[in-house]
């Protein structure tokens, strides 16, 4: 158990630094100072070292770190963030979510690498339904279709459509076993049972291996489909349709979660270090997109106030953005303390 925390700890920290990591080279690029970049919160442990103006700090709270730029909310300060162009500022509040994101791709990536992808473009036959017309004419799981009729089965959905185009009506299937191709006859059942399908089987198609650069696309599509799913959860939450499985989670939900993966639990029967990847995504993708959200203290709020300078040349009192973000934080704060006290009186339950 100290092991897991211990990883837990390095882990939530890293996808939290990550985030900083965005923070800081924006300032860079853009050439805003920087005057202090910490790892763990405050209070100071000791100064690590300075680099180009910027005090590295090692801190007393493990959980993550921060980026502290120059005149943040001062906009008197010369060379600071505040003091900004608009576009600067935007730029610095959206590379922290950006790099979270880019990270998610990049595991993704990883994780498809490993596993393979189904080759949609070969149908295998998975399981036969017992007394079903695919039994009757011999067809075995593991056969791979090639034709019905004429045509080549080269998806599923160009199998299905003929299949149903045909119910009642003799038909010839393709198929090859162990290299050796054969053709059987059968009749697709216009009435069949439930959950039976019209011939009797079940569909699959094999894994093919991908490397990490052809992955890249799937993975650009998985987080963007995981990112949506984030986005919507707010909703969700409001409107009641989140189920138990979709309620936020504090570091002790975190962490079970976490323990859960290292056993294999997120996805069942993939290897421990595909769900801790799996893992690693939930939580960087999480950070990017709620980051993004419009609430005060966050980047998403930041970026908020930026926006009425941007299109009509007038900016936000600072005063204003300092209460508003004063109470954002405080309430970002409450709720995380609810949804601390949650992982305990209604545990995370995994698979």
């Amino acid at each position: 158990m100290l092991i897991n925390l211990i990883q837990f700890i390095v882990v939530l920290a890293s996808m939290i630094i990550l985030h900083e990591v965005g923070h800081f080279a924006a300032c860079r690029l853009f050439g805003v100072k920087v005057e202090e970049f910490g790892f763990g919160f405050p209070p100071r442990i000791t100064r690590l070292f300075t680099l180009r103006g910027t005090d590295y700090t090692l801190n007393w709270i493990p959980l993550g770190g921060f980026v502290r730029p120059l005149g943040e909310a001062q906009p008197e300060v010369e060379g600071g963030l505040a003091a900004a162009k608009p576009l600067v500022r935007i730029g610095v509040y959206i590379a922290g979510p950006l790099m979270n994101l880019l990270v998610a791709v990049v595991l993704y990536a990883l994780i498809f690498s490993r596993l393979g992808v189904p080759d949609t473009t070969v149908i295998q036959i998975q399981d036969v339904v017992t007394g079903s017309p695919a039994a009757e004419a011999g067809l075995l799981p593991g056969d791979t279709l090639l034709a019905v009729n004429d045509l080549e089965a080269d998806s599923f959905e160009a199998l299905r459509d003929e299949i149903y185009a045909k119910l009642g009506e003799e038909i010839s299937l393709t198929y090859q076993r162990d290299g050796q191709t054969g053709q059987v006859r059968v009749v697709p059942r216009e009435n069949p049972p439930e959950n039976e399908g019209a011939i009797g089987i079940v569909m699959t198609s094999p894994v093919r291996e991908i490397n990490w650069l052809q992955a890249l696309p799937l993975a650009v599509g998985a987080t963007t489909e995981h990112s949506i799913a984030v986005l919507k959860l707010p909703g969700q939450l409001i409107g009641g349709s989140a189920g138990s499985a979709g309620r936020p989670v504090g570091y002790k939900g975190m962490y079970d979660i976490y323990a859960g993966a290292k056993e294999g639990q997120l996805l069942p029967g993939t290897p421990a270090d595909i769900n801790v990847l799996l893992f690693l995504v939930s939580i960087t993708v999480s950070l990017g997109v709620l980051n993004l959200l419009p609430i005060p203290a966050l980047d998403g709020g930041r970026i908020l106030f930026v926006l009425p300078e941007l299109l009509v040349g007038r900016r936000v009192s600072q005063k204003v953005q300092n209460v508003v973000n004063a109470i954002g934080f405080i309430s970002v704060i409450l709720l995380l303390i609810y949804f601390n006290i949650l992982d305990f009186t209604s545990p995370v339950q995994l698979p």
